[in-house]
């Protein structure tokens, strides 16, 4: 994409003048200056409100595209998030409030959370898995996930977490891609008051995974399913057949922590890795500055764990900062579009931390549901995952806040980690605009040249020096790493579209690369493909994002059948399926056109962007390398 002129709008709240005054960060812009003056410094600073094993000896080290964080320090991410609150104050302090589909509800507090997790730990340990070894995580948002994931954290297993929204193709490729050696799983997840078997897409996602000597599963369905014995575990039998007492790996603080896959711009997902120590700094930092979590909250992210998201900021950094969590099976919509406001009110939720789309189809309704629910536990709001667009940031503002609260607009990705640009609280809110970058990273706006773009040009979206939660490598992948770090003068593609305004504050405008966010979610276009073209009817397929007022976007596919092969309505809803079942509901195309030819260039790539400028009545840009 070439760069334009992008019209801005100069709207700005202003918080009251006593959110900066209580907030962690008083004073970004302060804050910002002090780590441009020392960058190591910063990062030292925020390392030392955590707990070492062994002190680091050096900050880090930069060999381009290589970062090593806080080197040859000692730690354990699950200690920080545990032990230390459990031998303190916080040791009966809920950690983490549940709800059900159905209205179940259970509680842990850091004591309990601890408890489990070391037995937990021990059954692993009892089926053989070591410091070092991959174990897939393919459950529904229940306590027993995260469970999972400190548990692995806890003696150094790297865990690989799918989403339980995931087909059998898409889990195949990522507990082969991780080699995992435990697969941890639930009968079925509970959706809309509907039981989904999960164990049945798993059976079949095992299917030549030879990796795999072991499956745990979560049994919540009566009757109970049956295991294979000596090769299948119940999650809980297996817990209370091993020791209580799990102490903490001695991790490095580079040992790594977890891959989690993404989608990608060829057929086969990403798995990025992520370690131990940079990680757990980043992610403390900013549930810390950003999220301005404080003793008292009670915290709800709304995402999965089977994302980045439910990572970093429903799991470690909320658990780190010894915060009170909650997570819900449930989804926003059922049994009525009131529900979520009925937990904030329910549980005295103060901190909210949703999705654009979420907030999209709450628009759809009005306010005749958020206004049936008191509200009033709410002190800030946040939205992660695709750009908060003008419409949903003032509904969110004025209908959930009142008028009076925070709204801090998150961008970053799964290969950053944490948050890298927002609007930090307390300072003026720009609907649109996600905001300026946080204090410890560097960021700029560049053409296709290199250049700095000015103020009201769009460009591409770079960082340029390395942060602690940068990802350090691509699972078997360098080369596509090494890529990442090949912008101008060897900084960080982010590949996201943005422009700036005169004030340093940041707009994201979309992805450059070949990726569709759908309701927050990353959607490899290849992949998508790839799964239409795996059917017997399908010749050649091309996958675009259209813009879409709920989702964000929606999927377009243009298809080419095979010789033989009649257009249908009966064919396009077997392809549907078809993608349903290899990938997951998360990757149906709304819609499917049977075309005779594809715009390629003369190499014979397809030209995504001619497809979709001409769907959305654009113009299609340069067409000097189309075949015809």
């Amino acid at each position: 994409m070439s760069e334009k002129q992008v019209t801005l709008s100069k709207k700005t709240y202003l918080p009251d003048p006593h959110y900066r005054k209580e907030a962690w960060c008083k004073d970004a812009e302060h804050a910002y200056q002090g780590y441009l003056t020392d960058p190591d410094g910063f990062w030292a600073r925020i390392s030392h409100e955590l707990e070492w094993f062994e002190p680091w000896q050096k900050v880090k080290e930069w060999k381009h595209p290589f970062a090593r964080w806080f080197i040859n320090g000692k730690c354990n991410i699950s200690y920080n998030c545990l032990d230390r609150h459990s031998a303190g104050s916080r040791r009966n302090k809920v950690a983490l409030f549940w709800q059900g589909d159905d209205g179940t509800t259970r509680s842990y507090t850091y004591w309990q959370l601890l408890r489990e997790v070391e037995r937990f730990a021990n059954g692993l340990k009892s089926l053989g898995v070591a410091k070092g070894d991959c174990v897939c995580i393919y459950m529904p948002n229940v306590p027993e996930q995260v469970i999972a994931m400190l548990a692995c954290a806890r003696i150094g297993a790297v865990h690989s977490v799918v989403f339980a929204g995931f087909g059998s193709d898409a889990l195949h490729a990522r507990i082969t891609g991780a080699g995992a050696k435990v697969v941890i799983t639930a009968d079925a997840s509970i959706r809309r008051g509907k039981t989904i078997p999960l164990k049945p897409i798993l059976e079949e996602a095992l299917i030549d995974a030879t990796t795999v000597n072991y499956i745990v599963v979560l049994r919540t369905q009566n009757p109970k399913v049956s295991l294979l014995p000596e090769f299948e575990m119940d999650f809980y039998e297996l817990m209370d057949s091993v020791g209580k007492k799990c102490p903490p790996e001695n991790m490095d603080s580079e040992d790594p922590l977890f891959i989690l896959y993404t989608s990608g711009t060829t057929g086969q997902p990403k798995g990025i890795i992520h370690t131990t120590g940079g990680y757990m700094v980043g992610t403390y930092y900013t549930c810390k500055y950003v999220l301005d979590i404080k003793d008292s909250d009670v915290y709800w992210c709304t995402a999965d764990p089977g994302w980045i998201t439910g990572h970093s900021y429903i799991v470690y950094g909320p658990l780190l900062m010894g915060a009170t969590i909650f997570i819900t099976e449930g989804t926003p919509d059922y049994p009525d579009p009131g529900v979520w406001w009925s937990y904030i009110e329910k549980f005295g939720i103060s901190i909210m931390y949703t999705a654009p789309t979420a907030i999209r189809m709450f628009m759809r309704y009005g306010n005749e549901y958020p206004d049936k629910y008191n509200l009033e536990s709410l002190r800030l709001l946040g939205s992660v995952g695709e750009p908060l667009n003008p419409e949903a940031f003032e509904w969110f503002y004025h209908t959930i806040g009142k008028g009076k609260l925070p709204v801090v607009d998150t961008w970053w990705q799964t290969e950053t980690g944490m948050h890298m640009i927002t609007t930090m609280i307390g300072e003026p809110m720009k609907p649109g605009f996600a905001g300026k970058p946080i204090p410890g990273v560097l960021v700029d706006i560049v053409d296709k040249a290199g250049n700095p773009v000015p103020p009201g040009i769009s460009g591409q979206l770079i960082i340029k020096e390395p942060w602690p939660s940068m990802m350090r490598m691509v699972n078997q992948n360098e080369e596509r790493y090494r890529t990442y770090w090949s912008g101008p003068e060897n900084s960080f593609g982010a590949s996201d579209l943005a422009v700036r305004d005169e004030d340093g504050y940041i707009m994201i405008l979309g992805r450059s690369d070949d990726l569709i966010i759908v309701s927050g979610h990353n959607i490899g276009t290849a992949e998508v493909e790839s799964a239409l073209v795996s059917h017997k009817a399908v010749a050649e397929a091309a996958v675009v994002g259209i813009p879409d007022e709920m989702k964000g976007n929606r999927i377009l596919a243009f298809v080419l059948l095979r010789e033989g092969q009649i257009e249908t309505p009966k064919l396009k809803q077997d392809l549907i399926y078809h993608v349903r079942i290899t990938l997951g509901p998360i990757a149906i195309p709304s819609e499917i056109r049977v075309v005779d030819s594809l715009p390629k260039t003369r190499s014979g790539k397809i030209m995504r962007r001619v497809l979709r400028a001409v769907e959305l009545g654009e113009d299609p840009g340069d067409l000097s390398t189309i075949e015809e």
